[in-house]
């Protein structure tokens, strides 16, 4: 007996609709490339190192989707505040190379 058979025991007036198997490499969130360069910059709060991203010129939720995909990516904390995203740590070599590979412009300020 298989799955299928076990659940129309349980549930005999459940209908069974036949979906289409989603491809989880189809990526519907594209982030959009931007013409000006994003500001990767350092910075140190309360003492901690922080790395900056500012200067995305796209919707909050693309930016939103750039930043879970950057701290994914890199396995830090950090969070979009005022148009900018702030990650815990000092990354910004590995992060201009992840958005170089990604397509965008980067511009390193400071140190």
């Amino acid at each position: 007996m298989d799955l299928q058979d076990q659940l129309k025991n349980l549930f005999p007036d459940h209908e069974v609709c036949e979906q289409a198997p989603t491809d989880p490499s189809n990526n519907t969130h594209e982030i959009p490339l931007q013409e000006e360069p994003l500001v990767c910059k350092y910075e140190k709060r309360k003492g901690k190192p922080t790395t900056l991203i500012e200067g995305f010129s796209g919707t909050d939720g693309a930016f939103k989707i750039l930043a879970k995909k950057l701290k994914k990516e890199l396995s830090v904390g950090g969070s979009v505040k005022n148009g900018s995203l702030i990650m815990q740590g000092d990354y910004r070599e590995k992060i201009m190379q992840l958005l170089v590979s990604m397509g965008f412009k980067v511009k390193r300020v400071g140190g």
